[in-house]
């Protein structure tokens, strides 16, 4: 069991709802005799909120613990920035699929209130790091939960590349691009690209090329602490872009080197003691039921 004294707050900007549920927790919050400090960007559209403030980076200094209320989107920057830290992070769900923020806005009172008494389960996501080089020189570096890609940006034409895994040459592909999955992010893009569902326990990470120029190309699982090395043709004509978690972008040239490997520092996830991940594939995907319409 964990106490929690110093609760941070990260909430979505630009939604009514997100703000009515940060309201709400926080005034379940301090009932409980906690200490609430608000992301200064959140707290600026709660004016009046008394409360201390601090940076989402220094959140990670102060904190026990930080509740992210939005949707799979705001928990993902606030891994990227969180993680470094080890402070545990609990999503509340007020986006559309929610397979990271998993207490829904209905019960947000009593499941907080089994996590503050120390009934909760946690889990260790591991994180991708990126690095661009140019010439031997580092041009772009980014950290992602869910993937890493590398696309065409706006321009329609395919990308022509190597891959290498530890060392070893792998293949050369043209391809709309390139997804680098960790098991986290298998039921996001990757999904959509053809990628397997991977279990979040598992140490491993998925490359699914995206609509790849020959047929016989397919998703390849390996070691989680492998190290991937991208060369971007020399050839060609375009500037492909690189992103992490489709929210930090970086620009590449011809004949830059992309690297992936997993990052040292993991997010500490947490769930309530019902957690259960299948269901939550179940009804995120539209899995069916039980045969005979027979219970859990």
């Amino acid at each position: 069991m964990e106490q929690f004294r110093n609760i941070g707050i990260i909430g979505r900007l630009g939604s009514t709802q997100v703000l009515d549920t940060i309201r709400r927790l926080k005034k379940f919050l301090l009932d409980r005799h906690t200490h609430v400090i608000l992301e200064d960007s959140i707290a600026e559209v709660l004016p009046g909120h008394g409360l201390q403030t601090s940076s989402r980076k220094n959140l990670g200094e102060i904190c026990d613990l930080v509740i992210v209320v939005g949707g799979d989107g705001s928990l993902l920057g606030a891994a990227r920035a969180l993680a470094r830290h080890k402070i545990p992070v609990l999503g509340v769900n007020r986006g559309s699929l929610g397979f990271l923020t998993d207490i829904r806005p209905d019960e947000l009172e009593v499941k907080v209130a089994e996590v503050l008494d120390g009934n909760y389960l946690t889990e260790n996501r591991f994180l991708l790091e990126t690095e661009v080089r140019r010439n031997a020189e580092a041009i772009g570096q980014g950290d992602a939960l869910n993937d890493v890609v590398l696309h065409p940006g706006k321009s329609t034409r395919m990308i022509e590349f190597e891959l290498f895994i530890d060392g070893q040459f792998v293949c050369s592909q043209k391809a709309d691009g390139l997804i680098v999955s960790t098991p986290t992010g298998s039921t996001a893009y990757a999904l959509s690209a053809g990628g397997p569902i991977m279990h979040p326990k598992l140490d491993a990470i998925v490359i699914v090329p995206m609509y790849p120029h020959t047929l016989s190309s397919r998703p390849i699982v390996v070691d989680g602490n492998s190290e991937l090395k991208i060369v971007v043709s020399k050839d060609l004509q375009i500037y492909p872009q690189v992103s992490c978690d489709g929210q930090n972008h970086f620009t590449c040239a011809p004949g830059d080197t992309v690297t992936i490997r997993k990052k040292p520092q993991k997010l500490c996830l947490i769930h309530p003691l019902d957690h259960n991940y299948y269901e939550v594939c179940r009804t995120k995907l539209g899995w069916g039921s039980r045969l005979g319409g027979g219970g859990e």
